[in-house]
């Protein structure tokens, strides 16, 4: 009888013991999915025709080039100041290193040269040396960049934040990859004009060629050993 009883004691305050409420998950909505899938903050700036560099080299192509004043503003006027002034056009590549990068932008030729404008300071940033980085050529004070510059065939993140990358390669980087070998080549890739694309005569005929133009390469490899310190570091000297 006691047994009976007990039993019917504990089964009514089983019964009328409150039941904890069960927790609820967050509820994931449109909105939540849409801002997870937000990209903005990681994607370059639209491209428009103030900042589109174009370089057209005498391998017969024309490499388009990304500038970026929002990480370097200094770097890119000085590049938009100097193309302005037709400094560019004619020099050639005289660094050219397979599997690192291609160095350009020296009136002399040997890497010595630059333009009679100031140094421009150290813009360095969160843009990598990936493939197609376009970045400021230096002596080793960090603030000598001027006119010289380098566009890389391969990723190198050691040189990231200890150079001033300010553009990218948007089209035309088999044109690149084409650019003849050698410190300096045999015989030299040049820009035949250097223009950006909201100039009047970005789009006008180029001038004749007076360099022979070199037969297309493949595509650049990586290395499987370090590239730096010594081919590493593109420089002025």
């Amino acid at each position: 009888m006691r047994l009976a009883f007990a039993l019917v004691l504990t089964a009514a305050l089983t019964l009328g013991a409150p039941v904890e409420a069960k927790k609820k998950l967050p509820r994931i909505t449109t909105a939540d999915v849409a801002a997870a899938n937000d990209l903005t903050g990681y994607l370059p700036p639209a491209l428009t025709p103030d900042n589109t560099w174009n370089l057209d080299l005498s391998d017969g192509g024309r490499v388009v080039i990304q500038l970026r004043p929002d990480k370097a503003p200094l770097m890119v006027e000085r590049i938009k100041t100097l193309t302005h002034q037709g400094f560019y056009n004619g020099l050639l590549f005289h660094r050219v290193i397979e599997g690192f990068m291609a160095q350009g932008g020296d009136p002399k030729g040997t890497g010595e040269g630059g333009s009679t404008l100031p140094d421009v300071k150290a813009e360095f940033n969160d843009l990598p040396h990936v493939r197609g980085a376009v970045a400021a050529a230096r002596a080793s004070d960090e603030n000598s960049a001027n006119s010289q510059f380098y566009v890389m065939f391969q990723p190198n993140l050691k040189l990231d934040k200890h150079y001033t990358v300010f553009g990218r390669v948007v089209s035309g980087m088999a044109y690149v990859d084409a650019i003849q070998r050698g410190e300096p080549p045999a015989n030299p890739t040049h820009i035949l004009r250097a223009t950006l694309a909201s100039d009047a005569d970005a789009n006008a005929p180029l001038p004749a060629q007076t360099v022979a133009q070199p037969v297309v390469q493949a595509p650049a490899t990586l290395p499987s050993g370090p590239i730096t310190p010594a081919p590493g570091k593109p420089q002025q000297q």
